[in-house]
C-alpha cells in the first residue's frame, strides 16, 4: 500500500486526485496540505507543508508555483518523494527543483497525461523520419478562454522533443504577422487558439509535398492529468534522489 499526501487537496485537481486514489486498491490518501479554511476530508489536512506531521510515501502536488519552495524544503527534510504537477515555474524555480532533486526524488513533467507523453516519443520518431525528406513541422494547440500562457507548456515541451531529435537545429516561430517572407526551412511554428471550455488539444502537423501527417492529442477532461499523476506517484515511491519525468514512468 502506497501512502499519498495531496498538496493542494482543496483545489479542483486535488479533489480529482483524491477520487482516483480512492478507486485504486494499491494506494490511499493519508493527509492533505492546503491553506484554505473549512476543508472537510476523511484524512487530516494541514495548512502548510511545515505543519504536516503525517508521513507519506510520496506527495502529489497540484497547487501554485509560489507554494513550491516550502514544499521542497519539507520534502528534503522528511525525505518524501514528490510529483510536481503545478505549472508556471520560473527559470529560477526550475533550477531550484533540479537542486533539490540531488537530495530527494522529484518528478516533474510539462504535462502529466500518459497520452501526451506518448506523443512526445511519437513526434520524435516522425521528425527523424520526415524532416530530412522535406516535411515542415507546425504545432497548433487549443485551450479554454481562461488560460493565461500561450503557447501552452505542453506545446513547447512537444516542440522541444522534436528539436532534440533534430539536434536542436529548428527555430521556434510564434507569430508571422509582422514578417512578409516565405517560411524558412528550419522554422517550427507554434500557434495558440483560446476559446470556450476546451480542456486541451495539440496537433503536430508534418506537411510535405502532396502529403500531410498529423499526430494529435485531445484531452476530454482534466481527470487524465490526475490519472497520470497517480501513476507517477506509484512509480516514484521508494525511488532514490534524482530528477524524474513521465518518460521514466512510461519506460
Amino acid at each position: 500500500m502506497i501512502d499519498i499526501i495531496i498538496h493542494g487537496c482543496g483545489g479542483k485537481m486535488g479533489k480529482v486526485v483524491e477520487s482516483i486514489v480512492n478507486a485504486d486498491e494499491n494506494c490511499r490518501v493519508v493527509a492533505g496540505i492546503d491553506p484554505r479554511d473549512g476543508l472537510q476530508a476523511d484524512y487530516p489536512v494541514f495548512k502548510s507543508a511545515a505543519e504536516c506531521t503525517v508521513k507519506g510515501d510520496v506527495i502529489i502536488d497540484f497547487s501554485t508555483a509560489t507554494a513550491i519552495p516550502a514544499l521542497l524544503d519539507y520534502c528534503k527534510t522528511s525525505q518524501t518523494p514528490v510529483v510536481l504537477c503545478t505549472t508556471g515555474f520560473s527559470d529560477e524555480l526550475n533550477a531550484q527543483v533540479k537542486e533539490y532533486s540531488n537530495s530527494v526524488a522529484v518528478l516533474k513533467s510539462a504535462n502529466m497525461s500518459v497520452g501526451v507523453n506518448l506523443i512526445m516519443s511519437l513526434v520524435q520518431k516522425a521528425a527523424e523520419t520526415l524532416f530530412d525528406t522535406g516535411f515542415d513541422i507546425e504545432i497548433v494547440e487549443k485551450h479554454h478562454n481562461q488560460k493565461i500562457d500561450a503557447p501552452s507548456g505542453t506545446a513547447i515541451a512537444i516542440a522541444d522533443s522534436i528539436n532534440e531529435a533534430l539536434d536542436n537545429q529548428l527555430e521556434y516561430v510564434y507569430d508571422r504577422s509582422q514578417v512578409r517572407q516565405k517560411r524558412d526551412r528550419k522554422e517550427l511554428g507554434l500557434h495558440a487558439v483560446r476559446g470556450g471550455t476546451i480542456v486541451g488539444e495539440h496537433d503536430v502537423i508534418f506537411a510535405g509535398k502532396d502529403e500531410i501527417v498529423t499526430i494529435s492529442h485531445t484531452a476530454m477532461s482534466k481527470e487524465i492529468f490526475a490519472v497520470g499523476a497517480v501513476k507517477a506517484a506509484k512509480y516514484l515511491a521508494g525511488k532514490p534522489a534524482g530528477f524524474y519525468t513521465m518518460k521514466d514512468v512510461l519506460k
